[in-house]
């Protein structure tokens, strides 16, 4: 295919063979709404995206649940940023629920400009280990005002069933008479 050529006319033939391979190279088609979707991103072009979208932390530990929650809540999060609830979207983009107690909440008050908050992981969607709770706390940091303090409580959610299990064991038993000889 020749492209109609933009170039001046005393061009050299590299110059011309360079458009037609440049004109070539721009028919690519790249699915732009699919790259920038948390849900429809190719998992290799996420951090990409989350970069582009100024998320302040990435893992590539992380499970891809939580990598692309957290590119989905990152633009909700930034709007918030110091406030309350976006501590809980931090959180909750994680995979998990906060409950969070300030400091003219509590019974007495405490300290002006700290807050209490009780963490708590789902143990079907986030691995429960230190590093990762370190990860979580840390964006928490990152979310929270800048002024204030906060104690940490983290919890965890499970779920079992009760089940009735039972065994039976089979015995006969038998009654047995004895009598010595000569005895009556």
């Amino acid at each position: 295919m020749t492209v109609r050529s933009i170039l001046p006319p005393g061009s050299t033939a590299l110059e011309k063979a360079l458009e037609q391979v440049a004109a070539r190279l721009l028919d690519v088609e790249v699915a732009i709404r699919a790259v920038w979707s948390p849900d429809d991103c190719p998992l290799e072009l996420l951090p990409w995206l989350a970069w582009g979208l100024s998320l302040d932390n990435w893992s590539t530990d992380w499970p891809e649940n939580i990598k692309r929650e957290r590119v989905r809540k990152a633009i909700a999060i930034a709007r918030r940023k110091g406030t309350a609830e976006s501590v809980r979207s931090v959180v909750a983009s994680f995979g998990g629920s906060v409950a969070i107690r300030e400091w003219w909440q509590s019974e007495p008050r405490g300290l002006p400009h700290t807050f209490s908050l009780i963490l708590n992981l789902d143990s079907a969607g986030a691995p429960a280990s230190a590093a990762f709770v370190d990860q979580v706390i840390a964006e928490v940091n990152r979310a929270k005002p800048a002024r204030s303090t906060f104690t940490f409580t983290q919890g965890l959610t499970a779920q079992a069933g009760i089940r009735l299990a039972a065994a039976l064991r089979p015995t006969i038993y038998a009654r047995l008479s004895c009598t010595a000889p000569g005895i009556s």
